[in-house]
């Protein structure tokens, strides 16, 4: 078993690739975005192309397989289910409570999406020592951590989804300066254990070690060094999803093979093209219930009431926004429970490379 999940030119692209891409795009703001104010076209192809999409891209290692849904049929009713009611419950609390929470949903799920690379990783590799599971982990979260930390003591000139979703805790920014030196000290520790298993005579483990840079630079940069919502959106939406992505399309491919006359099947014989259409298009229709029903920001795309003449009143919304959420909250909580041990089936072991794939 190689270093690679999907093999180097594959796994280079997606890890560094998305990484100095969306650097690069960030780069242009002055002249793209001024102010950092996000232009239409980039709301385009960085929310709803690549933040929202890959969100629907969950539908197939889920609810488009009938198989899966029979086999899993408590967890793929019942999250719906508690989802809505609890977002429901929070909403009747008032609008800022239901986004402050969905804001520390979406924070903790993208920093473990990072741990969850790194950790398939680090068993390709066969680092099954605790020091490096435990050296590992705690580089992620102090990679992520850290640069939230200083957003919530210093502040940012953005925010998550709403003004105002992240408490203000500028009381702790007197506990910037020790996590940070702690962060340094701990990538040293990761260095130095890195540096030690070259020495042992292991193969270097490339690809980790590229997940963790792209990590820390994503958050660092993007968080910290930056202020503005533009950088903020394209770096951070494009090294989450465009993982995602190419993660789900490789599980949809090995899934068809499996099952060629199911719904998978049909997308993955027809190509990566038709797999990209139906998210897009998916992502495209809930924007458009967002924004007709809900935000109202873009009437000129996809119509609507203008915000002095909302459609929805209190009550409606308080209903209505949980429900149009539900593709994103559960995405959070299955992607959580998914992709963890040894029960995601062959498809999946082969989609993240620990078994020999299909034929194209």
């Amino acid at each position: 078993m190689g270093p690679w999940i999907w093999g180097r030119r594959v796994d280079v692209a997606v890890f560094v690739g998305s990484t100095l891409f969306a650097f690069g795009v960030a780069a242009l703001a002055p002249w793209i975005a001024p102010g950092g104010v996000m232009p239409t076209w980039a709301w385009f192809a960085f929310v709803l192309g690549l933040d929202v999409a890959h969100v629907w891209t969950t539908l197939f290692r889920t609810y488009l397989d009938r198989e899966e849904r029979t086999r899993r049929r408590l967890l793929y009713l019942g999250v719906p289910v508690a989802c809505y009611l609890g977002g429901v419950a929070l909403h009747a609390q008032g609008p800022l409570v239901f986004w402050r929470v969905l804001a520390y949903a979406a924070a903790f799920h993208f920093v473990r999406q990072q741990v969850g690379w790194v950790a398939i990783y680090r068993a390709r590799a066969g680092e099954r020592e605790t020091i490096d599971r435990r050296l590992d982990t705690a580089l992620i979260y102090l990679a992520t951590g850290w640069p939230l930390l200083f957003w919530h003591a210093h502040g940012r000139s953005f925010s998550w989804f709403v003004n105002g979703d992240f408490i203000d805790l500028s009381a702790l920014r007197a506990l910037v300066m020790p996590v940070g030196l702690l962060y340094a000290a701990v990538a040293v520790g990761y260095l130095c254990r890195s540096v030690h298993h070259v020495r042992e005579g292991r193969r270097l483990n490339a690809g980790k070690h590229l997940a963790v840079l792209s990590t820390a630079a994503i958050w660092g940069l993007g968080i910290v060094v930056f202020d503005d919502d533009f950088t903020f959106t394209v770096t951070n939406v494009t090294a989450h999803a465009v993982p995602y992505f190419v993660l789900l399309w490789f599980y949809t491919r090995e899934r068809g093979a499996e099952r060629p006359a199911s719904a998978v099947g049909r997308v993955a014989r027809a190509g990566v093209g038709a797999f990209l259409l139906v998210v897009v298009v998916l992502a495209f229709s809930e924007e458009m219930l967002w924004e007709r029903l809900v935000w109202h920001d873009r009437p000129g795309w996809f119509g609507g009431p203008s915000r002095e003449a909302p459609l929805l009143g209190d009550i409606a919304l308080t209903l209505v926004v949980p429900l149009l959420s539900l593709p994103q909250v559960v995405h959070y909580v299955l992607d959580g429970v998914l992709w963890r041990g040894r029960g995601g089936g062959p498809a999946q072991a082969r989609a993240l490379g620990f078994r020999p794939r299909s034929s194209p």
